[in-house]
């Protein structure tokens, strides 16, 4: 079964997985209707296919005492591959980037960085971002208010 072809009970299971990554395979088959055993087997299956890729904790930054998040939007001086993987690498390193992107249109990368306060995204900026060979622009916003998270589209 090809990644495009999950049924309508794989994709009821993915949906109970993708709000809570810790269900027993008793309980998401009880709500989507099936014993434990062919609900096992269709997530395994589903694991060994690569559509659940792993499963993680959603942790409240606010509460590690990363009260502000951004949205940074990042133009680079050229687009040669040296220059590309120079980049990604450098941002890969950055613990307060939690989300990158290669993005087409006017700007070429999209991030999410967290970071404590204002002062620590002033120190984030001249200590680490800026420091980047071949960043050119950068547009920074800040987040106001999460109105939606979900990892799946069902």
């Amino acid at each position: 079964m090809q990644k495009n072809n999950l049924d309508d009970m794989d994709r009821r299971i993915l949906q109970v997985l993708s709000r809570d990554g810790r269900a027993s395979f008793q309980d998401v088959g009880k709500k989507v209707g099936l014993s434990s055993s062919p609900c096992w087997q269709r997530i395994k299956r589903m694991e060994e296919m690569g559509v659940i890729q792993g499963y993680e904790a959603r942790i409240d930054l606010a509460e590690l005492g990363y009260r502000d998040g951004l949205i940074v939007m990042l133009t680079l001086e050229h687009h040669s591959d040296e220059i590309l993987v120079q980049f990604e690498r450098a941002l890969a390193e950055i613990p307060e980037v939690i989300e990158a992107y290669l993005v087409s249109g006017e700007h070429d990368y999209f991030i999410r960085i967290a970071v404590k306060d204002t002062r620590d995204y002033e120190r984030l900026l001249r200590e680490k971002l800026y420091h980047i060979p071949g960043l050119r622009h950068s547009v920074s916003s800040f987040v106001l208010r999460q109105l939606k998270a979900t990892s799946v589209p069902l």
